[in-house]
């Protein structure tokens, strides 16, 4: 039978016994049950956190078995909040899994952000409008939040603390821009180093029009470890936090670790000439 205890008592020794029984009683939001969220949900479960709000309208596919914890023959079609709880609660059975199978939008925002203590981003690259709708509600509760973004065979993370510099001061989206302009700008905020660019092996298969890119499960893997161990430190208040305008980038194929810095976003000199140079190269 299951014991809480003994289930995670190989966590002890890097968290103390009275802080793994706060882990346990934590809550965490994390949208997207896809690639990065599929592992980070697993990851934070077999820390020992209990309490979890997960969100994804989609459906596993042939395509996500590359990459994604939840992506199997026997799932095929299977809505991928029900299979990512039912994964969870086969390493913990006493989990607290609510799950928002329609995605997360103005509606249902704060149902999903209540009582959560940190939210993990895991929406797809291209879910503009929904990150932003969950990051500005996460600033206006004070609720940390980071992101682990999967990119070639590495991991670009940025954090956001309550009280310093928001995701909309990071990033800096113009009114004027297009969707794509604003995808770049994104890019170019999340991956400031792009140790990733140098190894693309086709171009053609990244295309902002359709919506798809490439991606590895090296790098999944990468940034469910960065991401956990993230939200160890904040959810027990111990150990450095490197937050944004801060952030690491950590690249496995090129053997290459970098601590960006942003000190204003994207409205830096540096940024803006990235935006002009992704642009022409991701437009064309």
């Amino acid at each position: 039978m299951f014991n809480y205890q003994q289930a995670f008592s190989r966590n002890i020794g890097w968290v103390t016994e009275a802080e793994q029984q706060l882990l346990k009683a934590k809550r965490v939001a994390i949208a997207g049950a896809g690639g990065v969220g599929g592992a980070h949900l697993l990851t934070l479960a077999r820390l020992g956190i209990e309490n979890f709000h997960i969100s994804d309208f989609d459906e596993f596919e042939v395509h996500n078995f590359n990459r994604q914890q939840g992506a199997f023959i026997s799932t095929l079609y299977q809505p991928k909040v029900s299979v990512m709880e039912r994964m969870a609660k086969d390493i913990n059975p006493n989990a607290n899994i609510s799950v928002f199978p329609e995605g997360i939008f103005n509606h249902n925002v704060d149902s999903f952000l209540d009582g959560v203590d940190l939210y993990v981003d895991a929406l797809d690259f291209f879910a503009l409008a929904a990150r932003k709708t969950i990051f500005q509600k996460c600033y206006e509760k004070g609720i940390p939040v980071i992101t682990a973004a999967p990119l070639g065979m590495g991991c670009a993370f940025l954090c956001f603390m309550p009280h310093s510099m928001s995701y909309e001061e990071y990033f800096r989206f113009e009114a004027k821009q297009t969707e794509d302009e604003q995808l770049i700008q994104f890019l170019i905020g999340l991956s400031p180093a792009m140790l990733q660019r140098s190894y693309l092996m086709d171009q053609t298969r990244v295309n902002f029009k359709e919506k798809r890119g490439p991606s590895t499960t090296m790098a999944v893997s990468l940034c469910a470890g960065i991401a956990g161990t993230y939200a160890l430190k904040i959810l027990l208040n111990r150990g450095e936090i490197l937050k944004a305008p801060y952030g690491l980038h950590f690249d496995a194929y090129r053997n290459k670790f970098v601590k960006t810095w942003r000190p204003f976003g994207n409205a830096g000199l540096i940024p803006k000439i990235m935006f002009r140079i992704a642009k022409r190269i991701v437009l064309k």
